[in-house]
C-alpha cells in the first residue's frame, strides 16, 4: 500500500475555501495523501453563506470521474455534495465497478442552513448511493432525513444506524456534533455482525466549524486508502479533526474554516 495513496473527492467546489473540494483537498494533503476531484456543482459561497449554486451537465461530472480513474490508481474515495439525480446516476454506473473504499457523506445542507441537495436526488441517494457506501457519514439532521426516525440520543442513533445498514450501507458512522453536550462529541459507529460502537471525543468550543464533515470524510478516506481498518480510519480522522478545531480561526466574515494545516505546523 502506498504510503501517498491517490485519494479522490466527488463533491462541490466552495469558493470561500472553507468546505468542500477545497476542504477535501487540503485535508487529504495535509495527511499525505495525493488529491483528485470530480466537481459535481459550483457554490458562491463564503463565511456567511451560499448565495448561488451552478451545475455542470451530469454526462460531464462522469467524464471527470472517468477520466480520472482511467489515468490514475485510486486507494480511496469520498463523496460529497452531489446536488441532483442527475448527476448521482450519471456518477453510479462508474462507481458501481470500482476496485477501491467508497466512503459517502450525504451532503444535504451547508452549515450555514442553504439547501446543497436538491428534493428530486433524495431518492436517488437513497436508493442508489447508499449501497455504495464501504462508509456512510451522516449528521444527525442527515441520519434523521434519510431514516425518518427522530434521534435524541444514543439507542436511537444505534437504531438509526441499523436501519442505514438495512438499507444498503456497509456500515454508519452517524456524527455527533448536533448533539447535545457541553463537554463531549459522541459518533456512532455502526457495523454488521458487530455490536453498535460510541465513539467520544472533547468538544471543542468554537465558531470556525465551517466543513467539518467534509473534513472528516476526507480524512477517513486517507486513512482507508492507507490500508488501515474501518474503526482505525474513522479514529484517526477524529484526532485530525479535533486538532484542526482547537486551532481553527477566522479569515473573513461568518463561520471560519478548521485548521487544515494544525498537524503540519504543530
Amino acid at each position: 500500500m502506498s504510503t501517498h495513496p491517490n485519494i479522490l473527492t466527488i463533491a462541490g467546489s466552495d469558493s470561500g475555501g472553507g468546505a468542500g473540494i477545497q476542504a477535501d483537498l487540503k485535508t487529504i494533503m495535509a495527511l499525505g495523501g495525493y488529491g483528485m476531484s470530480v466537481i459535481t456543482a459550483l457554490t458562491a459561497q463564503n463565511g456567511e453563506g451560499v448565495s448561488g449554486i451552478h451545475a455542470p451537465e451530469p454526462d460531464f461530472v462522469a467524464l471527470q470521474l472517468q477520466t480520472v480513474l482511467d489515468g490514475f490508481p485510486v486507494a480511496a474515495a469520498k463523496t460529497g455534495m452531489l446536488f441532483s439525480a442527475g448527476v448521482i446516476r450519471a456518477l453510479v454506473p462508474i462507481l458501481s465497478d470500482r476496485d477501491f473504499p467508497l466512503v459517502v457523506d450525504p451532503v444535504s445542507v451547508s452549515q450555514s442552513g442553504s439547501r446543497l441537495l436538491r428534493e428530486d436526488a433524495i431518492t436517488a441517494l437513497k436508493e442508489e448511493v447508499l449501497p455504495l457506501a464501504d462508509l456512510l457519514t451522516p449528521n444527525r439532521p442527515e441520519a434523521e432525513m434519510l431514516t425518518g426516525m427522530a434521534i435524541d440520543g444514543q439507542e436511537a442513533a444505534f437504531a438509526a444506524g441499523e436501519r442505514l445498514l438495512q438499507m444498503g450501507a456497509k456500515a454508519v458512522l452517524i456524527k455527533g456534533g448536533h448533539m447535545e453536550s457541553s463537554i463531549m462529541v459522541t459518533d456512532f459507529l455502526c457495523q454488521p455482525g458487530q455490536p453498535p460502537k460510541a465513539l467520544p471525543q472533547a468538544r471543542v468550543e468554537t465558531g470556525n466549524n465551517h466543513g467539518t464533515g467534509c473534513t472528516l470524510s476526507a480524512a477517513i478516506a486517507v486513512g482507508l486508502g492507507k490500508g488501515l481498518p474501518l474503526q482505525a480510519a474513522v479514529a484517526s480522522a477524529q484526532r485530525y479533526l479535533n486538532l484542526a478545531l482547537r486551532k481553527s480561526y477566522n479569515p473573513g466574515k461568518g463561520a471560519g474554516p478548521v485548521n487544515h494545516a494544525a498537524g503540519l505546523l504543530g
